[in-house]
């Protein structure tokens, strides 16, 4: 494709700058993203067990509700049938104890069985935050800020990284075709990693560009919101508001279960929340609200479709985010969140996201250490010794940032895999921003032939830490601790690979200096 060199050259500089400005951010949010794609498995495998009695069967559950209720009644308000307990959720029956977690985390919640008498057991669980803290730190780009500042912030980052997919393609469109395979890992440096930035680049150029779109949504969401519900959802919320209260018992869960199996089948419920509305127009009632999965559709969730059921008669009251029976509006709507979490398709394409997210935080750092490069040869061009104050911040910036995020996250896990007990969201986030912040020191601190060793073999020696831990738990019967020792064992030998090589041009004398 021919364009002129001039235009080719300015989107390329457009392409540098916006790189630069939002790259370190991008890397936190895709490398943190990566991880916290198994959120819910990564929640099941740092839980402790609890020693709550087997879950009775389904159609048991009446008879545990009446007893738990009998002892503990403020817990009618607001509780859940898990129809599929694991350790996160180890009751057939739950409740929230107290307020929830911090923001839109976990919270502690009380848990009910039934003793082989036939009396009622409960447990106390209070969650490990590591999971949670990972998430958020992805969705605030690694800002320590509160939620509502960072995502403004997090939506200018975005558009900011649209602009660097839409400028970089149109500067790598007239060299499509002779370079985009050519990776020239024995020519010099530089060029090897642009080969690979591009290679990289372009192959994952669609989910960049979902990426980008919904981070924009996700940024804005609150107005969006607004305006959906204004469109969408005003006349039917009303008309469930003001339906007459039956007199009769709710269904059993059983029974609920069969009703929602006819009105939708392929859905899988995986909960029955039950609420009773607070006092005013509509109060006073009792709702149900249905959370499951349906792999022949994208969910509104990161794990599950939800549909609001009458919770006398089991009729689908509200199907705005019930996969297959939505309106055009909220389906539209709903691929924007399934698109972005990966919520469709199954564990092959939250396998696939995880690689294109680690992927993407190699293709960010990739970006900035092209721009360094040249700007060190523009430099070196001009007679200048030495590197200038704004490439040697920026060179510093880019390995501590990065090596301080995968530090830490393996150090959060490690952390809330060793402990005890759960971890309070406060230990959680001091961990991941004490160790953020010793890299980023180190980085400026140490020599510049010393720091890329030293914080990659660092980084690497954590996974590994990671990968033994994960292996220990696997000995424990946690199935899910293979997948995380092999690839914390990945990401180790990717780290190790070029910290031995800066290590051994240390001690040749001719690493980065």
């Amino acid at each position: 494709m021919k364009i002129r060199s001039d235009i080719v050259a300015v989107y390329r500089e457009v392409h540098s700058w916006a790189g630069i400005l939002a790259g370190l951010f991008l890397f936190v949010a895709f490398y943190a993203g990566a991880v916290s794609m198994f959120e819910q498995p990564l929640q099941n495998w740092l839980t402790p067990p609890t020693g709550l009695p087997a879950p009775v069967p389904l159609d048991r559950t009446p008879e545990l509700m009446e007893k738990t209720f009998a002892a503990f009644p403020e817990a009618r308000a607001h509780y859940t049938v898990v129809l599929a307990p694991d350790r996160m959720r180890p009751g057939r029956l739950m409740w929230p104890k107290g307020p929830g977690g911090h923001g839109h985390g976990p919270a502690v919640i009380m848990a009910a069985a039934l003793a082989p008498d036939g009396t009622a057991v409960t447990v106390t669980q209070a969650p490990s935050e590591a999971v949670h803290f990972i998430d958020e730190l992805h969705q605030k780009i690694g800002l320590p800020l509160p939620h509502e500042v960072a995502m403004p912030i997090m939506g200018v980052v975005a558009l900011v990284y649209a602009v660097a997919l839409v400028s970089g393609v149109i500067a790598f469109l007239p060299a499509l075709t002779r370079t985009l395979f050519a990776v020239r890992l024995e020519g010099g440096r530089s060029r090897a990693w642009l080969d690979l930035h591009n290679l990289f680049g372009f192959f994952s150029l669609p989910f960049h560009v979902v990426m980008a779109v919904t981070s924009v949504v996700f940024a804005f969401h609150e107005q969006i919101f607004a305006v959906q519900g204004h469109l969408f959802h005003q006349d039917r919320v009303a008309h469930v508001r003001i339906a007459a209260m039956p007199q009769a018992a709710p269904l059993a869960p059983r029974a609920v279960v069969d009703a929602l199996a006819r009105q939708a089948p392929g859905f899988v419920p995986d909960t029955l929340e039950y609420a009773m509305r607070p006092m005013g127009p509509g109060g006073g009632k009792l709702t149900l609200r249905v959370a499951g999965h349906d792999v022949r559709f994208g969910l509104r969730g990161s794990v599950s479709g939800f549909a609001t059921l009458d919770p006398y008669t089991g009729r689908v009251i509200s199907a705005d985010y019930l996969p297959g029976r939505q309106s055009t509006g909220f389906a539209i709507v709903t691929a924007f969140f399934a698109l972005h979490f990966g919520s469709y398709g199954g564990a092959p394409v939250r396998w696939g996201y995880l690689v294109l997210g680690f992927g993407g935080a190699f293709l960010f750092y990739t970006g900035n250490r092209l721009w360094i490069m040249a700007r060190r040869r523009s430099e070196r061009r001009r007679g200048m010794a030495t590197d200038s104050r704004g490439t040697w911040i920026l060179s510093r910036l880019t390995l501590g940032c990065t090596t301080g995020c995968m530090i830490g996250v393996a150090v959060v896990l490690v952390v809330a895999a060793m402990s005890s007990g759960p971890v309070p969201y406060a230990v959680v986030s001091a961990s991941y921003y004490g160790v953020f912040v010793a890299s980023v020191a180190a980085s400026f601190c140490l020599a510049p032939r010393m720091g890329a060793p030293v914080l990659l073999l660092v980084a690497a020696a954590s996974n590994l830490v990671l990968a033994l831990v994960a292996m220990g738990r696997g000995a424990r019967g946690l199935d899910i601790s293979f997948g995380i020792a092999v690839t914390a064992l990945l990401v180790a030998a990717g780290l190790m690979v070029p910290g031995w090589r800066s290590l051994t041009q240390m001690a040749a004398g001719t690493g980065e200096r």
